[in-house]
């Protein structure tokens, strides 16, 4: 690849100059008005030319690592084959950190430190994508569930362009000046991976960056588009369950049974007011009761009841309001309905917290004019945040004086994106069994923009 980028980064085109027509005294005829010629395309950039040419092979990379996924915290396989190709391209690479983690460094010289991240976990999806490809992989979670597994959030992209953004640095060093500290991380489906790489020593056994970035694939931009969000990009995400306790006894005769159905509905209904009623408009919050569990049979008053949520936020704050307004509402609809002290509701903040992703707003606009200056006017577009969530935004918290930076690639096929525009269709989510992705688009386009940020970044003198 070395010898094809450095070819094309001095390829030059040299046109001689027209000669000049002699002066004629007659008259000039009539001016001819030609069809307009066409405008040809650009070529590729150089970065372009040199991934288009690693295409087949990341691709066959791209195939086996859809068809052959693993849950979080069990991405063995899948992190020892992404480790062995990092060692050929003369990366330092240490595995198993924070579980399977990997962490690849390749110093050159003095100058920024580089994070760049790439999530290896795929999720507890039976795929019906139909493609020649698609995973037929069964296991068990760890709660002991059977299950297909399918990399239905795209991390099978994440990774693929991750290898192919390692290829080209590895084979640019003359143009960038730094360190690069590639990592692939787990459990990303779970929260806990960012988190267990940083407690095993990500920023003091490795050199601690200066800058990170990551992207990840979308399911509503057309395939090859880049999307970025100034400031809060991706959500808080707690997972809160609240034990509703009662009296149990016979349905016939509820004035001798305290009833958690009941009381449950009654928190239920208002929760609602969180968001509609105390939450500033513009300060976006979710609450949303994804479970109701309780009773067995028509006629029995359980003794108990569970509501599973999910919170969602982007500033600390909100989130810390909206948990204490969770135990307060739980409590306060169980005085109401005369229940004792000892029979008030539980309510359990869950461990797999996923903190709000946060882009400092002043990076973003010098990483999206980078982008802008880079690519054809119109791929690179700015997105509203989601409420969606994602770990990457750990690395930040963990030392807020970094420069990070996340962004979107489409991935929606261009003919799907159409039909969808007139409803003819309606798209797949991330997370959907039938998400499958223009994985060359996505890929070609994630490896590209990461190259030129990683060479913005580390850019020497």
């Amino acid at each position: 690849m070395r010898d094809l980028l450095s070819a094309l980064l001095a390829a030059t085109v040299l046109l001689p100059a027209a000669a000049l027509a002699q002066a004629d005294p007659s008259p000039p005829p009539p001016p001819v008005v030609a069809a307009p010629a066409a405008v040809p395309s650009p070529a590729p950039s150089p970065i372009a030319a040199a991934i288009a040419s690693d295409l087949p092979d990341l691709m066959a990379l791209y195939r086996d690592l859809h068809a052959n996924p693993e849950l979080s915290e069990q991405e063995v396989a899948t992190a020892a084959r992404l480790a062995r190709r990092l060692k050929a391209l003369k990366f330092d690479v240490t595995e198993k950190v924070g579980g399977t983690g990997v962490v690849a460094v390749m110093k050159n010289g003095s100058g920024p430190v580089l994070l760049i991240r790439a999530d290896m976990d795929g999720l507890p999806v039976v795929e019906q994508t139909g493609l020649p490809f698609a995973s037929k992989v069964r296991t068990r979670t760890a709660e002991g569930v059977e299950t297909g597994v399918m990399h239905a959030c795209g991390h099978d992209t994440h990774m693929t362009a991750f290898i192919g953004t390692a290829r080209l640095l590895a084979s640019m060093k003359d143009r960038w000046k730094g360190t690069l500290v590639m990592i692939l991380q787990p459990a990303e489906e779970v929260g806990k991976g960012a988190r267990a790489m940083l407690e095993d020593g990500l920023y003091t056994r490795f050199p601690r960056p200066t800058h990170a970035i990551a992207f990840h694939d979308a399911a509503n931009l057309e395939a090859g588009t880049i999307g970025y969000t100034p400031g809060y990009a991706l959500a808080n995400v707690d997972s809160i369950d609240v034990l509703v306790k009662g009296v149990g006894g016979h349905g016939a005769y509820p004035q001798t049974t305290r009833d958690p159905i009941v009381l449950g509905s009654r928190i239920v209904t208002t929760l609602q007011t969180l968001v509609s009623r105390e939450q500033e408009p513009q300060d976006p919050a979710v609450v949303t009761v994804g479970s109701f569990q309780g009773g067995a049979k028509h006629n029995i008053v359980p003794d108990e009841a569970k509501l599973l949520l999910t919170v969602r936020s982007y500033s600390d704050e909100t989130r810390a309001r909206l948990i204490e307004g969770i135990r307060r509402i739980a409590r306060g609809e169980a005085i109401a309905a005369g229940m004792p002290e000892d029979k008030m509701p539980v309510v359990t903040v869950k461990d797999e917290f996923t903190p709000s992703t946060y882009n400092p707003p002043a990076f973003a606009a010098q990483m999206a004019g980078v982008l802008r200056a880079h690519f054809p006017q119109g791929r690179v577009v700015q997105k509203p945040p989601v409420m969606g969530g994602e770990d990457f935004g750990r690395f930040y918290r963990a030392d807020k004086a970094i420069n990070s930076f996340i962004f979107w690639v489409g991935g929606v096929p261009a003919d799907q994106m159409a039909k969808a525009a007139t409803g003819a269709i309606s798209l797949p989510s991330l997370h959907s069994p039938f998400w499958a992705p223009d994985a060359q688009a996505v890929i070609a386009t994630a490896s590209e923009a990461m190259t030129v940020l990683a060479l913005d970044i580390l850019k020497r003198d």
